[in-house]
């Protein structure tokens, strides 16, 4: 027979003794949670490393299953994380999607520069290691062009060197790019004002962009979802496995920041989000001028709803600025980490986006 308690005050002590057993087997488990922090792996498809150039690594993705398709698929990420949330884990990978799918599929693991490489610019990086990291995908597939996927700053790098190179691609796919800086919808246009922020005398003083920097600005773009309701939710479910098990894998990449190198920083800031010029066409790489208009392969722009790091009017004014008559955009309900590793995003949106890319590939 069930006792019903009546008096408040043993009501509040029963609760607060279940409580405190529920408090005691939550940091029970925390050893076990360390342990399981150490065993997170980084990247879910088996991949080989067939190219390197000073701190870059190329990786290729083979498959059991014959390639489909003769153009080879180069996905580009931002310099600012690690690559691998695009292959975070089994069932939330988007490498795995194009290698299913039968691309020949190939990701730039950008590596971290050292305060030697502080002077590297965008110049650099899209002229000379781009370009040769594409030269060479094409040379072992056999073919004249590669299609590129770009992510966040990968993905404006990208259609910078789309624009440079407009020969080489095939295809161009963005996911989350910032373009238009024109907008104040979001905090780093805001944080990035010249008239708060002094890029030159930042960039003179640390050499490389840290890490720490870049870490401690994404955490306060929702200082409180981050610090305080992420935690307290983490404790709330430390007893399932499955949500630890996520929540340490999407974590450690979180926390895998890298620097990133002076010129570059200087360029994106000073030139991009100051001044706008890539969509003036203002925009020089080394004494060459970016016009959006020479971007005249399929292009497809895949942009989610819900980000908050590029917001969505950033990225959905390049369909009218580039010269493509074959021109998509995407709008995915999802923030701009859930564009990649979100469950309605692995669902949906990236076998659409495979399908979309085979339809204009080369078959073998």
């Amino acid at each position: 027979m069930e006792t019903t308690i009546e008096n408040p005050w043993l009501k509040w002590q029963a609760a607060f003794a279940e409580e405190g057993m529920t408090q005691m087997k939550r940091w029970s488990r925390l050893p076990l949670i360390a342990e399981k922090a150490r065993k997170v792996t980084k990247g879910a498809t088996p991949s080989e490393v067939v190219h390197r150039v000073d701190h870059i690594k190329l990786l290729h993705y083979p498959s059991n299953k014959p390639v489909k398709h003769k153009t080879p698929l180069l996905v580009v990420f931002a310099l600012v994380n690690r690559p691998y949330i695009l292959d975070l884990k089994e069932g939330r990978s988007v490498i795995r999607h194009f290698v299913d799918a039968g691309f020949d599929t190939y990701l730039i693991d950008w590596g971290s520069p050292t305060l030697a490489d502080r002077y590297l610019g965008l110049d650099d990086y899209i002229n000379r290691y781009m370009d040769g990291l594409v030269d060479f995908v094409c040379e072992r597939a056999g073919s004249s062009k590669a299609s590129i996927l770009g992510y966040c700053m990968g993905g404006t790098m990208s259609t910078i060197y789309t624009a440079l190179h407009r020969e080489r691609v095939a295809n161009l796919m963005l996911m989350a790019a910032g373009i238009d800086f024109s907008t104040r919808e979001g905090l780093l246009n805001l944080w990035a004002d010249p008239n708060y922020f002094d890029v030159d005398e930042f960039v003179d003083t640390f050499g490389n962009c840290p890490a720490e920097f870049l870490q401690s600005s994404f955490l306060m773009l929702k200082p409180v979802g981050n610090l305080i309701e992420k935690p307290l939710n983490f404790m709330e479910n430390v007893h399932n496995d499955k949500f630890v098990e996520d929540f340490l894998t999407m974590e450690t990449w979180l926390n895998d920041n890298i620097s990133v190198p002076g010129e570059i920083f200087r360029e994106f800031v000073k030139s991009l989000y100051q001044k706008n010029q890539l969509v003036k066409d203002e925009f020089h790489v080394r004494n060459q001028r970016v016009r959006l208009k020479d971007v005249t392969c399929p292009l497809l722009n895949i942009v989610a709803k819900g980000d908050d790091l590029v917001p969505c009017s950033q990225s959905l004014a390049l369909n009218d600025l580039v010269g493509s008559n074959d021109r998509k955009t995407m709008l995915v309900p999802a923030g701009h980490i859930g564009l990649a590793v979100g469950g309605k995003a692995q669902r949906e949106t990236w076998p659409a986006v495979c399908e979309w890319l085979a339809e204009r590939s080369s078959s073998k």
